[in-house]
């Protein structure tokens, strides 16, 4: 699988940055290797399997499941991965889906009384993303996923990703390892792999300031952003509002929802204080 250059790691970098040549090359390359090693046995497994049924083989896609906390870089994970996926002696098609897609509408959070909970299990619909993933693995040709707008701050009405049977799926968001109670089943359960990007608290409470600080001077200075009227705060303002978010918010869904699936995950790619990967724990079959 060929390295990534210094420009295309660049250009896969997140807000707060910190990607490396180094990092992709000692981290994520033998990860990607790793994950196409368990989708040539998923697909031996499969081919076998229809044989031995005589049964048509039916495509499915191999789902890889990535958790994590707000700020931790699960979208920059994500972006490596699947540029080194394609790569290779054999290219692979994959897609990437977030689940704030599957985010209820503001208008319905806020009758709900959920819009400071945006991100939290209650605010999704559960039931849309379940049928997601139930659709990808039952292969079907064509499914949707509907798309969120990070400027508008909400679902895209009438608007979706179309996937048509990719080889693979790296589904991302916060809560895609929970579970619950009862034999309903979950959205973690149709993975094939999964990974949780881990970082300390207190880091992701400086990351989160940090991106908070970046945003104020880049995307939120766009009229049309959602945030925009945080744009015009003083730097002391603009901390003091990010800490409320964080403190009331991220951190609460990080304790009390989020944390709690870390050991659920196949893979943990723990950060540390410089936003760099420093350890990686691969859970023993």
């Amino acid at each position: 699988m060929p390295p990534l250059t210094p420009v295309e790691v660049a250009d896969l970098e997140g807000v707060n940055g910190a990607l490396s040549v180094d990092e992709v090359d000692q981290v994520y390359l033998p990860l990607a290797g790793l994950i196409r090693l368990r989708i040539d046995a998923h697909r031996n497994l499969a081919r076998r399997e229809a044989s031995f049924l005589n049964h048509t083989e039916t495509p499915v896609p191999f789902i890889v499941g990535l958790a994590g906390s707000v700020a931790v870089g699960k979208s920059t994970t994500a972006r490596v991965l699947e540029t080194l996926l394609r790569r290779g002696p054999r290219e692979l098609t994959v897609d990437r889906v977030t689940t704030d897609g599957f985010l209820l509408p503001n208008a319905e959070l806020e009758k709900r009384g959920l819009l400071r909970k945006k991100g939290f299990p209650e605010s999704y619909d559960q039931r849309a993303l379940l049928n997601f993933v139930h659709q990808l693995k039952s292969g079907i040709p064509t499914v949707e996923a509907p798309l969120y707008s990070h400027q508008f701050y909400d679902v895209i009405p009438d608007e979706s990703m179309v996937l048509n049977q990719p080889d693979v799926v790296i589904v991302e968001g916060l809560n895609v390892l929970q579970t619950g109670v009862g034999p309903r089943a979950f959205v973690s359960d149709y993975f094939d792999f999964s990974l949780y990007v881990d970082a300390d608290p207190d880091d992701l409470r400086t990351w989160y300031l940090d991106r908070f600080l970046r945003l104020r001077d880049t995307a939120f200075r766009d009229p049309e952003s959602y945030f925009h009227r945080y744009a015009s705060l003083s730097e002391s303002e603009a901390r003091r509002t990010a800490m409320d978010f964080w403190s009331n918010i991220n951190e609460v869904n990080l304790v009390d929802n989020i944390l709690g699936t870390r050991e659920r995950a196949d893979l943990i790619l723990e950060k540390g204080p410089d936003h760099c990967i420093r350890r990686v724990h691969l859970r023993k079959a």
